[in-house]
């Protein structure tokens, strides 16, 4: 039994031994309980699928009372935000295309003259579907308007109004459209993070990173030479999502890969920035890993990768200006499904440039703050 005693006595000793040695440290402290909060908290808020607004616009060509009762019944569902009323069906392409609305009711001319004939009527709902969990939830709110609608009216036909839906950019309302082109920027941000997160902080913990510091290079030559092959990796490895997204899964590319490539580009340097930031502070490689795990679940979930961010709360709204995901994959979805040309997502390439002018100058200072 003594000897019992002492071995479970022993390995009390070495478990406290352990704990004191993580919790003695105020970071290691910080780092076990912060994340857990703020992506708990990250969670909560911007991962959901729930709709809480869906912005249309109208074209009603009947204007007519039964269109205005339709819409009366939309306005009160609570749901629904109108944002334009459109004069012609030419205004359809800017308003879904740049994201100004969800979804187009438009009704023609002979809507209600068929509803007085006793003859079905149709509306049709032009949704945008690029993101196709959202579309296809407003779709079933709207749908459940309609037949509100055909309840209340006995117009001699089985369904007096009928819903005739056309999808824009995703004509089949598939999933697989929604993320794999989003995973184009997604999956080699992960990956260019990961590997200029490590760079120098493998070195430190190699020892050659001070061999390299006595070589006639300057702190700026350092970091270029950090940056530029992971740069070259994150494309190669947004090429591959791309080809395979084209010709396995067989979703149509509908841009021009130089406007592409400008995006990721710009979005691939904006990345490097970051993890050299974060390799120019961390001590050692396992500091390195932690900190860019950390920070890639907040980057993925304020992107719009996975949940609209219209269902945020508006402070992570704004939060997700200063994520350079946020607009890659609005970039990357735009080019691959819309074809949108460099005239339709330059401003979306702004945040980017204005980002890895923050990010790689503040690794440059880093570099020779710690160097100095």
């Amino acid at each position: 039994m003594g000897s019992v005693r002492r071995y479970f006595f022993l390995i009390f000793n070495l478990c406290q031994k352990e704990f004191l040695s993580v919790l003695k440290d105020p970071s290691s402290r910080v780092i076990l309980i912060m994340p857990i909060i703020m992506q708990t908290l990250l969670f909560g808020y911007a991962a959901t699928f729930d709709l809480k607004e869906v912005p249309y616009a109208v074209l009603d060509q009947s204007d007519s009372q039964a269109s205005h009762e339709v819409l009366q019944k939309l306005r009160g569902a609570g749901l629904f935000n109108q944002v334009a009323t459109l004069s012609g069906s030419n205004e359809i392409a800017d308003i879904i295309g740049n994201q100004k609305a969800l979804m187009v009711v438009y009704f023609p001319a002979d809507f209600e003259d068929k509803l007085s004939r006793g003859e079905s009527s149709q509306i049709q709902l032009i949704v945008d579907g690029r993101n196709s969990a959202t579309a296809n939830a407003a779709l079933g709110s709207f749908n459940a308007i309609t037949m509100s609608y055909n309840a209340e009216k006995d117009l001699g036909a089985q369904l007096p109004v009928q819903v005739k839906t056309r999808a824009w950019f995703n004509p089949n309302m598939e999933t697989r459209w929604l993320i794999l082109p989003g995973m184009i920027a997604a999956l080699s941000m992960i990956q260019t993070m990961m590997l200029t997160a490590l760079s120098v902080a493998r070195e430190r913990e190699q020892g050659t990173f001070d061999q390299l510091l006595v070589t006639p290079s300057l702190p700026s030559q350092i970091l270029i030479s950090k940056a530029l092959p992971s740069v070259c990796i994150g494309l190669i490895q947004s090429s591959l999502v791309l080809l395979i997204s084209r010709y396995w899964f067989e979703i149509p590319f509908q841009g021009a890969l130089s406007t592409l490539y400008i995006g990721l580009f710009l979005f691939t340097l904006a990345s490097v920035g970051i993890g050299l930031s974060i390799s120019a502070v961390s001590l050692n490689m396992q500091q390195a890993m932690l900190y860019t795990f950390v920070l890639l679940m907040p980057l993925m979930l304020l992107s719009g990768f996975a949940t609209p961010l219209t269902n945020m709360p508006e402070l992570m709204q704004d939060i997700t200006y200063i994520n350079p995901l946020r607009f890659s994959v609005n970039i990357v979805r735009r080019v691959y499904l819309e074809g949108a040309t460099f005239a339709d997502v330059y401003q979306e390439m702004i945040p980017l440039v204005i980002i890895a002018t923050i990010t790689l100058p503040v690794a440059s200072w880093l570099f020779r703050h710690r160097t100095s």
